[in-house]
């Protein structure tokens, strides 16, 4: 007989999971990440507390699918509307094993010329 199983068993789908919102707790400590964009996880924290949903929550599984559907989607869009070095210089971290610490600061150059007219 067949055994069937859920995509939830499978050990990769919780792990990365748990390393997209460890990522996303970092870009949000990073001062280089815009505030408008730090908004938005804050905003899907908001809606998960709020009371009103796009279904209840008393619909037994359904509601809290609804729930974590939002949350998903919402850090997925934080994370793309980060900036990419940002994102990498973490990814990098989390990997490596490190504790938080802002992005060092670039040394960006505007190479320009100034005339008086």
């Amino acid at each position: 007989m067949a055994r069937i199983t859920s995509s939830l068993q499978k050990p990769g789908v919780l792990s990365a999971l748990v390393a997209h919102a460890r990522l996303a707790v970092r870009l949000l400590r990073e001062p280089r990440v815009p505030l408008l964009a730090k908004a938005l996880p804050v905003l899907a924290a908001v809606y998960l507390i709020s009371p009103l949903d796009a279904i209840p929550d008393v619909i037994p599984v359904l509601g809290q699918l609804d729930d974590l559907g939002f949350v998903v989607f919402a850090l997925e869009m934080f994370v793309r509307l980060c900036p990419t070095a940002a994102v990498a210089f973490h990814r990098a971290a989390l990997l490596g094993g490190r504790r938080y610490g802002p992005m060092p600061q670039a040394d960006e150059v505007i190479d320009a010329e100034f005339r008086r007219e």
